[in-house]
């Protein structure tokens, strides 16, 4: 035992048993130690059976551990392989059915465009139809009243020999003349338009009952159709230049039926001189035919009166 301290000198001792073994530090850190026992071998062949032995169950516990690990990972594996296939199938569906949708999208754009083409060619056909269809209603018109001049002319021929001028209408002991007839293009203010009957050896119409209402709203139907009523009139000679409100023929009579004038009439719009009627046909009343214009500003056609000769 002397021996053994001696040989330890300088080191740092721990016992852990006093008859079986001593573990020594070095100074260093490095271990040294030395089993002492009673039996001397036998002690010893019993520890290392024991390390042993405990080497085995820990073989045998690391083997375990590694299967298990090998099981878990394969089962992982195996989930993430299903998942992940699951997840490629929907992706493929969800790719199949957004190309669908583009392509959808893409013929409902080309109907749309193919729909508006043919919406912007019908539009033009109406139009054109349209237009068509308004020259038709003028030259209706036109044949009409030159159908009602010549039998007027017809009869005026028959009857007093030639009392009215070429393109006038006769009727009972008056010609009037529309300008309408003559120009379709041609439109005048008030003022203008009644110089222009004066040269003629007329002048503005004066409409002085019934029957002459029904014959001037009759002829501007046939003339301009019921399309546009207040821009199809014509000027007579009917204004209220000198007192507002009170409206007189340029013969010096006083208009004193106001069945005769449409609906909100005579109005004055503004304030602006809308001092000359108009003559318009109206399809909804026969007698409701007339308006206020400004007799300056507004270019019309008129009607022309004189008497037969």
């Amino acid at each position: 035992m002397e021996n053994v301290r001696r040989r330890v000198a300088g080191w740092r001792r721990i016992s852990f048993t006093s008859k079986l073994s001593q573990v020594f530090f070095n100074t260093d850190g490095s271990i040294h130690y030395k089993i002492f026992g009673q039996g001397g071998g036998g002690s010893e062949r019993l520890v290392l059976l024991s390390l042993g032995l405990l080497n085995v169950v820990l073989l045998i516990v690391a083997v375990a551990l590694g299967i298990n690990c090998a099981k878990v990972r394969e089962v992982s594996l195996h989930v993430s392989h299903s998942t992940a296939t699951q997840l490629i199938t929907e992706l493929d569906y969800l790719r199949g059915n957004h190309s669908k949708a583009v392509e959808a999208e893409e013929e409902a754009k080309n109907a749309l465009d193919i729909s508006r083409k043919k919406h912007a060619q019908l539009k033009v056909e109406i139009e054109l139809q349209k237009a068509t269809n308004d020259n038709y209603w003028r030259q209706i018109g036109v044949l009409q009243v030159e159908k009602t001049r010549l039998q007027s002319n017809i009869s005026a021929l028959e009857g007093t020999c030639g009392r009215c001028l070429p393109t006038w209408i006769l009727h009972n002991s008056s010609c009037y003349f529309f300008s309408y007839i003559e120009s379709t293009n041609v439109r005048k203010n008030w003022p203008d338009s009644r110089a222009d009957c004066v040269g003629r050896g007329a002048d503005l119409i004066v409409i002085d009952n019934q029957e002459e209402q029904k014959f001037v709203s009759a002829n501007i139907g046939n003339l301009r159709g019921v399309q546009n009523v207040r821009g199809n009139g014509f000027w007579i000679g009917l204004t209220d230049m000198d007192t507002e409100g009170n409206w007189v023929w340029i013969n010096n009579v006083t208009e004193v039926e106001p069945r005769f004038w449409m609906d909100g009439e005579p109005n004055d719009v503004g304030h602006h001189g809308e001092d000359c009627a108009v003559a318009v046909y109206s399809p909804n009343n026969p007698w409701k035919t007339r308006n206020d214009g400004s007799c300056h500003t507004n270019t019309l056609h008129w009607i022309c009166e004189m008497k037969s000769s």
